[in-house]
């Protein structure tokens, strides 16, 4: 009975000591189980405070303490470890669970926040290449813009420039058809003693040949000839140009004057090119003698006879009388040109040249004045001949604009060597003045070859 006694003693006393054990791990268990909890929010804060936090995000950490609380349940029941240890281990699984998750979803949030981030950056930089498009496409067409407007602008300038000029010749013109009608009015050409003189040269055939080089830059070679008429009194005395001239012209004998000296020039040509030298000459003609009908017809006569030297002949007219032609003179200027004689216009004072309307009318030399064309050269904003070139023509490319349209550039009266040195810098191909030779007489024995026969004085002496 006292075994008995003793055995349920022990029983008793076993059971409680399993009830007390029991009882002691449950409440160590919730215990730590709450710490754990608490702990755990305090420190990762999981109640919206991360990237995924909700109601799914709540339920996976309680599976997360659950299953922490079964792998301490486990250490405790199946190791020899104490209960501290098992909580311990329980805690620190539910951690590391709870970090793992932690983790991964904070690495989705950040290869999401990645993505973003570079789609913005893409959607940034192609705005920015837009917008550097945008601004070139402004930039070049502003430019455009700026260009077209600049060359309507000189155009528009340079027309204006034109038309004051044609206006100025035209007004210089009427002036002196004026100024000679009423010179014609107050004196009489048979009491003009000057006048007797003129027509005496001419019915003699006392009329000389006077040539000067021009030159070819920068060799300086001999390449044409400009013929000056010159007219003998009886005692071998020579009359100036500027007195024949102005006499000739009074009396109507500038046809004359230009017969006598075509036939000079064409003489001269022949010779020298049975010598083997191909140098061309220029003849000075007056209107008058292209639109006279009684002495034209014989002008174009001879020159018709002689268009095998229509090459080396050039016909010459000042810039003014070629500007204000009458529609006879362009008739008879055509004339010529279809036998093959090419033009030359002289004294041209400004480089604003109607290139193609000087190409159609047979012009193949221009004539300027060496202290205005430096002028207007040197001149960024100086005046520029009139062509296809859809842009400002720099200095040096004037003589290049002129060859495009078969016209030759010449400068003339140069009369120093700092002058041809200019002339150099913008590349002019031809000069003419004093500095390379002035108009000399031909020698005696070429004058008497030359000389017209009595024939042709006879049937010019005619018109006179």
């Amino acid at each position: 009975m006292l075994v008995l006694l003793c055995g349920l003693k022990n029983r008793r006393a076993v059971a409680f000591r399993q009830r007390s054990a029991s009882g002691l791990r449950e409440g160590a268990n919730q215990a730590n189980s709450e710490q754990f909890v608490n702990q755990f929010c305090l420190n990762f804060k999981i109640v919206g405070k991360f990237a995924g936090a909700g109601l799914m995000t709540f339920f996976l950490f309680l599976l997360y303490l659950a299953a922490g609380a079964g792998v301490g349940y486990g250490i405790f029941s199946f190791t020899a470890v104490g209960l501290p240890l098992s909580i311990a281990g329980g805690a620190i699984t539910s951690a590391i669970l709870g970090q793992i998750h932690i983790v991964a979803r904070a690495g989705a949030a950040s290869k999401k926040l990645d993505e973003r981030l570079g789609s913005v950056e893409k959607a940034v930089t192609e705005a920015t290449r837009s917008v550097k498009v945008i601004e070139a496409r402004t930039d070049a067409i502003e430019q455009t813009v700026k260009i077209e407007l600049t060359e309507r602008r000189d155009a528009l300038v340079t027309e204006m420039k034109h038309l004051e000029r044609l206006i100025a010749k035209l007004t210089q013109t009427f002036d002196n058809h004026q100024g000679n009608a009423a010179s014609a009015r107050q004196m009489m050409p048979q009491d003009d003693v000057l006048l007797r003189d003129v027509r005496d040269a001419l019915h003699h055939g006392r009329i000389d040949l006077h040539l000067q080089p021009i030159v070819s830059l920068p060799q300086r070679r001999v390449s044409f000839y400009e013929g000056f008429t010159r007219l003998r009194r009886p005692d071998g005395s020579l009359i100036g140009p500027s007195d024949f001239l102005d006499a000739a012209r009074r009396a109507n004998l500038m046809g004359i004057v230009d017969n006598f000296l075509l036939f000079r020039c064409v003489q001269i040509v022949r010779r020298l090119a049975e010598r083997d030298r191909r140098v061309g000459v220029f003849c000075n003609i007056a209107p008058a003698s292209l639109e006279d009908p009684a002495l034209f017809p014989l002008l174009l006569g001879f020159m018709s006879e002689n268009r095998d030297l229509s090459g080396s002949v050039i016909l010459e007219l000042t810039a003014d009388k070629f500007e204000s032609r009458s529609p006879a003179m362009r008739a008879n200027m055509e004339k010529l040109a279809a036998l093959g004689f090419r033009f030359s216009i002289d004294q041209a004072t400004s480089l604003s040249l109607d290139l193609p309307r000087l190409q159609g009318a047979g012009v193949r030399f221009v004539k300027v004045n060496c202290s205005h064309l430096i002028e207007q050269l040197r001149d960024p904003q100086g005046e520029r001949p009139v062509s296809n070139i859809n842009r400002r023509i720099e200095g040096s490319e004037v003589s290049a604009v002129l060859s495009r349209y078969a016209i030759t550039l010449i400068a003339e009266k140069i009369e120093d060597e700092a002058s041809v040195l200019e002339i150099l810098e913008y590349e002019v191909p031809y000069g003419q003045g004093h500095v390379f030779g002035g108009p000399r007489p031909i020698k005696s024995s070429l004058m008497e070859d030359t000389a017209p026969p009595q024939e042709l004085i006879d049937r010019l002496s005619k018109f006179g």
